[in-house]
């Protein structure tokens, strides 16, 4: 499927700002399920943009505005064609062997950055409490049941809520809240993941849902954030355990991290006054 997007993030400062050096992750990246055929970015005030890979293979765009500016407006322009013929991928070896893989020395040197917990995908007594209910709920016949089991045991425990945490939120205040945002499902799911020692890492994006929930083609929300956890044998594999739905050709992906802190979209520093107002849209518009 084709797919126009765009992802407008704005800046409204209260007063003049000056000195302000940004990077920005908005580019989508081009794999076996997805090829980003054009991208654009414009900046106001204009700016040049300086771009590189970091380590984790996402593009970035660096740029900075010396002059004094009471607002900074980013627009991504992409378009992405995304593979409809790509299925979930299901484990081809019985848990046993899968384990075998997963707990060898070469396996866990390769993937020691995705095995490790991080600020925000800390392995605590509540993770593991909850590590071992999953762990113990039912006979576990493959890894990619067990993630199975994970995703749909979020999407029914935790409740989707704008309002209930902040980016900054760490998994122990989620959980006893019992709600949050994708962010925080995904870091939930990566830390479980991680405390089972599957590898396992933050995917940011965006998901196209307009035409599953009745409206016209046009489709704004926030970006999107779910999981993709590694299968012996079977590689990458896509979770959203936000919406316990396939990842499929409807996500549509920017950057993969070891959690949000590796590929925030937008983040930078300035010079001036810290009161200032946030807006982001994006638009993502099936187009064949």
């Amino acid at each position: 499927m084709k797919f126009q997007i765009l992802h407008i993030t704005r800046y409204k400062y209260a007063t003049d700002i000056a000195d302000s050096v940004n990077e920005i992750r908005l580019s989508p990246r081009t794999n076996h399920n997805q090829s980003c055929y054009q991208h654009m970015i414009n900046l106001s005030p204009h700016a040049p943009l300086y771009a590189y890979e970091d380590y984790f293979g996402n593009l970035v765009h660096a740029f900075s505005v010396s002059e004094p500016h009471s607002e900074l407006a980013i627009s991504a322009h992409s378009i992405v064609v995304t593979n409809d013929q790509s299925k979930p991928g299901k484990s081809i070896l019985p848990y046993s062997q899968e384990r075998a893989i997963l707990d060898s020395e070469p396996f866990l040197n390769q993937f020691a950055e995705y095995l490790n917990p991080t600020a925000y995908t800390q392995i605590t007594g509540d993770v593991q409490e909850i590590a071992a209910h999953f762990l113990g709920a039912q006979t576990i016949e493959s890894v990619s049941q067990l993630l199975s089991l994970i995703t749909t045991g979020i999407k029914r425990d935790y409740i989707y809520d704008p309002y209930a945490t902040q980016v900054q939120t760490k998994i122990d205040e989620m959980i006893k809240l019992h709600r949050g945002v994708c962010q925080d499902f995904a870091h939930l799911m990566i830390a479980l993941c991680r405390c089972m020692s599957i590898p396992a890492r933050y995917v940011s994006g965006y998901q196209y849902i307009t035409d599953l929930s009745g409206g016209n083609a046009d489709f704004e929300q926030a970006s999107h954030a779910w999981v993709e956890a590694y299968i012996p044998q079977i590689g990458w594999t896509g979770f959203d355990p936000t919406n316990d739905v396939p990842v499929t050709w409807r996500y549509i992906i920017l950057a993969y991290g070891r959690d949000y802190k590796d590929i925030v979209p937008v983040k930078g520093v300035y010079h001036g006054t810290p009161q200032q107002e946030l807006k982001v849209s994006v638009d993502v518009k099936k187009i064949s």
